[in-house]
């Protein structure tokens, strides 16, 4: 994975010896310190794929800026079939869709570089307002289908077989208070209330602070209505 290889770059630069990082096999070789280096973090992928599914999915045009098209290939195709425009720019990512329909699109997670499976929950979200039934099978991870109960009190129509769900598109989601099971899952929620008519709460969002800064503070610059509600 991308991250793996940036890890290693950033240990040799600080001295460590590494070989064989994007391959299946590393060796390293212990030394008696490291030392102080710079290094420029590879942007977060997951983060990313994230921020597209949502402009997919409620429609706009937005600069996800830093953003890189190489790190993340097979999820930009995959949403280019659903029917946006990713385009490549000097400053990252141009995320676009119009007013047209989305469409079903079958997915399969798998090791990188195939499509994650940190961006299943957020594209199941999507696929909930395709215009026909999509497939979306987890070979990664057992059990990470936990935000289907959650979606479906959206109204998501949805049928888990084992390792496959099947997403039945709507034409309306419609707001209610729904529950975080984990990181990947509590993202998707939002995603999907970004969509549905009406208000929706998302609880136990302390799972969405794992892996998402100031997720609320950026949507609202691309004009969602979107608050943190503090206890």
């Amino acid at each position: 994975e991308p991250e793996v290889v940036d890890l290693a770059k950033c240990l040799k630069a600080m001295g460590a010896k590494i070989e064989g990082e994007g391959t299946s096999t590393i060796r390293i070789q212990g030394v008696p310190r490291l030392h102080g280096a710079h290094h420029a973090v590879v942007p977060d992928r997951i983060e990313t794929g994230t921020y597209a599914m949502a402009v997919a999915m409620t429609g706009g045009d937005v600069l996800l800026k830093g953003a890189r098209a190489d790190l993340l290939e097979s999820a930009l195709e995959t949403l280019r079939q659903t029917g946006a425009d990713i385009t490549a720019t000097d400053e990252g990512l141009k995320v676009y869709r119009n007013g047209n329909g989305l469409q079903p699109v079958d997915v399969t997670t798998e090791p990188f570089p195939g499509f994650p499976t940190d961006l299943q929950a957020q594209f199941m979200a999507l696929m909930t307002k395709a215009g026909g039934s999509s497939r979306i099978t987890e070979t990664i991870f057992e059990n990470r289908f936990m935000h289907v109960q959650e979606l479906a009190r959206l109204g998501a129509q949805i049928h888990v077989d084992g390792r496959t769900a099947t997403v039945d598109g709507v034409s309306t989601l419609r707001g209610a208070p729904v529950m975080a099971t984990d990181l990947r899952a509590s993202v998707s929620l939002v995603i999907a209330g970004l969509a549905a008519e009406g208000e929706t709460t998302v609880s136990r969002v302390y799972h969405l602070d794992r892996g998402f800064e100031r997720l609320e503070d950026k949507l609202t610059r691309c004009g969602a209505q979107i608050e943190r509600i503090t206890a």
